[in-house]
């Protein structure tokens, strides 16, 4: 079991306590976008929590045990209803409504208007978006740029809620593929954490790092 850190921004954090989005925390997306970076090297039993920073102050914001990795399309679809940007793999094809006409969507991107296109060999499912429903969720469920990959998703995720880890305790924090070149997070010229420190990676915790975001969840 490892434990990892993702970035949540301060936009995003207001984004979910406009909607009242206080969980439980039940996803975590993956991409190739700094926004929401790649998450995989995550594997099943793992455990994601999802930090933030104010005013140069770390926050925990929640904690995921990942219980299912897949495909953010097939997680959106199931769960949301409609697709909301996730990538759509292989084998499949969307139809929507476009201003002339109906538009085609693939893995490979937007194909063309039907009728002017010629569609690959290998689609299996088509589907017309209008005719989805949308299902209720929760805000923090929606990816928060498009071209969503992977979905990491669990069914016994904390409370979405602001959790103050101390200066010294941020200090003693450490990150990195093993315990051994795990290293701390930069501090800037003043020696304040920032949003760079944190941004465009799920990073790995060492052991007792690990155990330090345990112990802020089980009191």
């Amino acid at each position: 079991m490892n434990g990892y850190i993702v970035y949540w921004t301060q936009e995003q954090m207001k984004k979910l306590e406009k909607a009242g989005d206080k969980g439980p925390l039940r996803v975590i997306y993956g991409s190739q976008h700094t926004a929401m970076p790649s998450i995989t090297s995550v594997r099943k039993g793992d455990i994601i929590f999802p930090v933030t920073l104010i005013k140069g102050e770390l926050y925990a914001v929640g904690r995921l045990p990942v219980e299912n990795i897949e495909a953010a399309f097939h997680y959106t679809m199931r769960e949301l209803g409609k697709r909301h940007s996730a990538l759509i793999p292989d084998g499949w094809l969307e139809r929507s409504q476009g201003l002339k006409g109906t538009f085609l969507q693939t893995s490979r991107g937007i194909m063309g208007y039907e009728g002017d296109v010629t569609l690959p060999d290998d689609i299996h499912t088509v589907y017309d978006a209008e005719e989805l429903t949308e299902k209720p969720h929760l805000k923090h469920q929606e990816p928060v740029t498009c071209c969503a990959a992977l979905a990491a998703s669990g069914e016994h995720g904390s409370e979405i809620a602001l959790r103050l880890i101390p200066h010294e305790t941020v200090l003693s924090l450490r990150f990195g593929k093993t315990d051994k070149s795990a290293k701390p997070l930069k501090l800037n010229k003043d020696g304040v954490l920032t949003s760079v420190s944190l941004a465009c990676f799920v990073r790995r915790m060492s052991r007792d790092t690990f155990e330090i975001f345990e112990k802020i969840f089980n009191g």
